[in-house]
């Protein structure tokens, strides 16, 4: 069973250096050489890599090492440097540090250094000097840098589906693009957020990610509760999934802005678009004129099983990436 982690506990250590090395050069007729120990090599540093392959941070481990340098030794040869450790994470992945962000992870090959290497020591070769020709003295390597991180994995998207559980956005997800997330007939069947690309003629590429449903008291971690509401976070603009099938559906978007504004302060005033999805139930038809009086936004009515009105959600999609560009552009 493949589990889905957002949130992970790291213990990361750098490499310890490697100690000086302490000789002397000793040959046949050549006695005394002089000292020629070489230089202990550096510790390996702990590095994390986003990936664009992973898709959760149930792979990372509770603890990683770097590799330690070797020894310095004869004829001035330096040691060689621990290997560096490569730590896979998905992209989107923060990395906090006492409750404080020293990283993110945003970019396919980005990295970040956990944890740097202890340097070499020094050989005695390092301390000859005119009063000193036959130094005794060498250094040891450097321990590690040692950090507990904590790693948390905010889903990238340019939009986010948010409504309440059996709204069908899990449906209109698999209506848009490829991805295939499970439905079915009973509410929290989206356990983990999945992410799906709408294409268009021009080749430009849309990401859309279904966030699992969210109920009253959301932002108090009830339901699925906070584990997901940070994956709106990352969201440039959303898209509210409301079933017009219900009575009262404008109600559900004020429950929505509300568990929203509640988790962060600005949140719900981001660039949106209401979808009435279910049109075509009968008591859908019969609701939309009254959802269109009650709310300000612009309501698309399409039905995310038989495809109808999927067009103007299209066009609408693109309108709110163009406007989004333009205004990182400037």
């Amino acid at each position: 069973t493949r589990y889905f982690v957002d949130h992970r506990k790291v213990r990361v250590i750098g490499g310890r250096g490697g100690e000086g090395g302490h000789s002397f050069y000793s040959e046949p007729r050549k006695v005394f050489g002089g000292p020629d120990g070489g230089n202990g090599g550096d510790g390996g540093h702990v590095i994390l890599k986003a990936d664009r392959q992973m898709k959760s941070l149930s792979s990372v481990l509770p603890f990683y090492q770097g590799s330690h340098g070797e020894r310095g030794g004869r004829k001035n040869c330096y040691g060689a440097n621990g290997a560096y450790v490569y730590v896979k994470v998905p992209v989107g992945t923060l990395v906090k540090e006492d409750g404080k962000v020293v990283a993110d992870l945003t970019q396919h090959g980005e990295e970040y250094v956990a944890a740097y290497g202890g340097a070499g020591g020094k050989g005695n070769r390092f301390f000859l000097s005119n009063e000193n020709r036959a130094p005794m003295l060498f250094t040891p390597g450097e321990p590690g840098q040692e950090r507990v991180l904590h790693l948390e994995l905010k889903t990238t998207a340019h939009a986010g589906l948010v409504g309440f559980p059996n709204a069908g956005k899990s449906s209109l997800l698999r209506a848009i693009s490829r991805a295939k997330p499970a439905v079915a007939a009973y509410p929290f069947t989206t356990l983990n957020p999945h992410v799906g690309i709408v294409h268009y003629q021009d080749y430009e590429q849309v990401a859309v990610a279904d966030i699992p449903g969210l109920i009253k008291g959301a932002h108090q971690n009830r339901g699925l509760g906070m584990a997901f509401l940070r994956h709106i976070e990352r969201c440039c603009f959303l898209l509210y999934v409301v079933d017009l099938s219900v009575s009262q559906p404008w109600i559900q978007l004020q429950d929505l802005k509300y568990e929203l504004e509640q988790y962060k302060k600005g949140l719900s005033e981001r660039p949106c678009v209401v979808i009435g999805n279910k049109i075509d139930l009968t008591q859908s038809r019969i609701n939309l004129p009254l959802l269109k009086e009650q709310i300000d936004e612009r309501v698309i009515a399409l039905s995310a099983l038989t495809g109808d009105n999927l067009e103007e959600l299209f066009s609408h999609l693109r309108e709110l990436y163009d406007t989004y560009v333009k205004t990182e552009q400037a």
